[in-house]
């Protein structure tokens, strides 16, 4: 289905952390990947790139760059931009829209109060077509082409646990990636894995960012070597017992295609 055409009115990246954001008259879309040099491109987050409608922030009175949004649009009502649209812009690129961007405490000083951007910070998005976008450059919009993401973190958890395949498994590090979410979420995993523990997920898959099991998961050696992987172990000299670890090298899955249909 097709949906009312609209423009570009300001392009932005952010090249490194802490940095500000950057105003351009052209960026660069890469499949699988994001914005060209932008510190958020990664090749397995559903969060490559943050569009805002000039509409809303105009209405708001913030300026476009202080969202930390990379791209500013016209020309659609907030029916029109929800996610899982796609938008298909002039060069041929194109972006799915994943999920809306929550407001956070960086935020606080453009508002009287967060409340008031709720649904109006943007919506996150992967790109599934590479080109070239410019200031002034015009797009359509293809209203519910995927499935939209959940807004909740633990629910994209659940769904994006239960692809990893046999054999293979993830870390930490890779499930905040894949699930879109900030570093300070790695204290939720364990309450993740403890309410999914009674389940039928495949959470025996999960080790932590350097590899090691996760002593609190039942019987997860047993159940990764059932599955072919190879458990390594050595002495824990700190506290005197065995480590056991995998090969990340060898087992680690990364899907770089999980967005891109």
């Amino acid at each position: 289905m097709f949906d009312r055409s609209g423009s570009i009115v300001h392009l932005f990246t952010k090249v490194e952390q802490g940095s500000t954001m950057v105003k351009l008259s052209r960026i660069n879309l890469k499949l699988g990947h994001g914005i060209d040099g932008d510190i958020n491109a990664n090749r397995i987050s559903p969060r490559q790139i943050l569009i805002v409608r000039y509409e809303d922030i105009y209405q708001l009175s913030i300026q476009p760059g202080e969202l930390r949004e990379n791209i500013v649009i016209k020309g659609l009502d907030d029916e029109q931009f929800r996610p899982g649209s796609l938008i298909v812009f002039e060069s041929g690129a194109a972006i799915r829209l994943t999920f809306h961007c929550d407001p956070c405490k960086r935020m606080k000083h453009l508002v009287q109060s967060l409340q008031n951007i709720q649904g109006k910070r943007g919506i996150l998005g992967v790109v599934i077509a590479s080109g070239k976008l410019e200031v002034g450059n015009s797009f359509y919009i293809k209203a519910k082409q995927f499935p939209a993401l959940s807004e909740k973190p633990y629910e994209r958890f659940l769904k994006y646990i239960i692809k990893v395949p046999n054999g293979k498994i993830v870390t930490y590090k890779h499930i905040l990636q894949s699930i879109g979410v900030d570093k300070s979420y790695m204290r939720a995993i364990p309450t993740y894995l403890n309410n999914t523990s009674a389940t039928d997920y495949p959470i025996h898959r999960i080790l932590d960012s350097q590899g090691n099991l996760i002593s609190y998961i039942h019987e997860q050696k047993n159940k990764l070597e059932a599955e072919g992987i190879q458990v390594l172990s050595e002495t824990d000299s700190f506290n005197n017992s065995y480590k056991f670890f995998v090969d990340l090298k060898k087992y680690l899955w990364e899907d770089d295609t999980l967005y891109l249909a």
